[in-house]
């Protein structure tokens, strides 16, 4: 007999019989003020992304063992990764333990602190202690800015809210360049460039205090006198009763649950096991396809293809940065109409057409010995630029959104937590290798390299990352439970069926 579990209420087919509640991307002012507060915490994960790229120029001037030092250079830049590791993982228990909210100003608290190391640093070595502080804070508002906007949006919508966050790190990379250009002539130059970015931690902080908890997290901690009234601001009161509603049944659902969600758990699940590999493997290929080693060390990049010159190097740069804001706009239009799968398999399809384009201008750059850009220095900014217009509406957004709503209410401060990890731990193994390899290997080899990890990233993408476009939490658990167990095979054992008995109950 096939068990057949009726739409939740807020679900895509409930959507379906009453068209006019859905809501468009602009359709709640509250929560989109909610999204755009919460993704200050982007912005400065991309601020500070794109800030050093051009601050290491300035760095290297100052400090003649920075300067004479390929590894020291890597250090700096990737000290604020190892920071951004350690953060993410604590952000996932930081975040069920505390909260969203409070994990959201604990983080603006860390960056502002090491905004101010990092602008009074001595030498080199109290710049990467600032760098570590930095990379903490980042590292816990990269897990909680995405799940808060998720547990805040309607299913139909999810998408394009959280890309938002996404577009708040592409648009603080976009603003280090402009900062960064600002400061060139000024005093002090690199201190100014990492001392700014304390600014909108500060804000964040200070808008954070009147914004309100999540209000599934709120559920889960048994707190719905005070999830409600959010609610009420997020949806009309023809819908309001039927979130409520689902909240509640999913409250009553991990009531049941065995025991609170360990690390361990996670891998003792074989539907969890699913969602996390797809999770945390396009996590791990949004970087190991290069975005940050094109956007830390752009300036580089562009100096390594023959223009010279800091000033010309940052302005190339920031054109590079425009473009990367403006396709994440793209990205937001398309990941809740075109889907979350197309999107990503598009986007690589692009990448890998770029890299094999600056692939091809470093080895004939390396061919024509030419020392002031010429035409294979300018079809390697082609190619940075065509690299960013591709990345930029799919993989940039895409494992963020996914991973914002593939794991259930249990698992998702965890789980977010674990594929953060990965993403920064990805992150640092680029950052600190990319000049390495250039040097040994070639900048043409490096990126070629690059291109045939994009290929690999598309056949995972292909085979093992589902289609979550418009589904509701609970349809995307359904995804996981049918492809561990089958539709029509039960789903294993008690330990790893997610309440069986509950789910009869809602059949009968």
């Amino acid at each position: 007999m096939t068990l057949t579990i009726p739409s939740a209420p807020g679900s895509s087919g409930y959507l379906d019989m009453y068209p006019e509640r859905r809501m468009s991307y602009f359709g709640n002012s509250y929560i989109l003020g909610l999204t755009v507060t919460a993704g200050i915490g982007g912005l400065l994960f991309g601020y500070d992304t794109g800030v050093i790229s051009g601050a290491l120029l300035y760095i290297k001037d100052d400090f003649d063992v920075v300067k004479q030092s390929s590894f020291l250079q890597e250090t700096i830049v990737s000290m604020a990764l190892v920071g951004a590791i350690l953060g993410a993982a604590a952000g996932g228990w930081i975040n069920d333990y505390y909260g969203r909210k409070k994990a959201t100003m604990f983080a603006d608290v860390v960056f502002a602190a090491g905004a101010i190391v990092m602008a009074a640093a001595p030498d080199p070595y109290v710049l990467i202690a600032g760098r570590f502080l930095v990379g903490l804070g980042v590292g816990v508002a990269s897990v909680t800015a995405p799940v808060y906007i998720a547990e805040a949006s309607p299913s139909e919508v999810r998408g394009g809210l959280v890309s938002t966050n996404v577009l708040m790190i592409t648009g603080g990379q976009f603003l280090s360049y402009l900062i960064n250009s600002a400061f060139t002539q000024v005093p002090g130059t690199w201190r100014w460039m990492l001392g700014v970015s304390g600014v909108p931690a500060v804000v964040q902080f200070v808008l954070m205090m009147f914004m309100p908890e999540s209000p599934r997290w709120l559920f889960m901690k048994n707190r719905k006198e005070e999830a409600i009234p959010v609610l009420t601001r997020m949806y009309d009161i023809s819908r309001v009763e039927d979130e409520i509603d689902h909240l509640s049944a999913a409250e009553e659902e991990e009531k049941q649950r065995k025991h609170t969600v360990s690390y361990l758990e996670v891998f003792r699940s074989k539907e969890m096991r699913l969602a996390f590999f797809a999770g945390a493997g396009l996590q791990a290929f949004q970087q190991f396809t290069g975005i940050n080693t094109v956007m830390y060390y752009s300036p580089t990049i562009v100096q390594m293809a023959g223009f010279h010159s800091n000033q010309l190097a940052l302005l190339l740069s920031l054109i590079v940065a425009a473009m990367n804001a403006a396709g994440t706009v793209v990205g937001i239009y398309f990941i809740d109409h075109c889907g979350r799968k197309k999107l990503a398999l598009s986007s690589l399809c692009g990448v890998i057409i770029s890299l094999i384009i600056l692939s091809v201008s470093f080895f004939k750059q390396s061919d024509a010995s030419s020392s002031d850009g010429g035409l294979y220095g300018w079809l390697a900014v082609l190619g940075l630029a065509l690299y960013i217009a591709f990345f930029a509406p799919g993989m940039g957004p895409v494992p963020w959104t996914v991973n914002s709503e593939i794991y259930p209410q249990q698992y998702r401060g965890i789980c977010g937590g674990m594929s953060a990890t990965v993403n920064w731990i990805s992150n640092l193994i680029v950052a600190q290798t990319f000049l390495s390899v250039a040097e040994a290997a070639g900048t043409g080899v490096t990126f070629l390299i690059l291109a045939g990890i994009a290929v690999l990233a598309a056949v995972f993408v292909i085979v093992f990352v589902p289609e979550t476009q418009g589904l509701t939490f609970s349809e995307v658990e359904q995804i996981w439970k049918e492809r561990a167990w089958g539709k029509n095979s039960g789903w294993g054992s008690s330990s790893e069926s997610n309440d069986m008995d509950g789910l009869l109950e809602q059949g009968s």
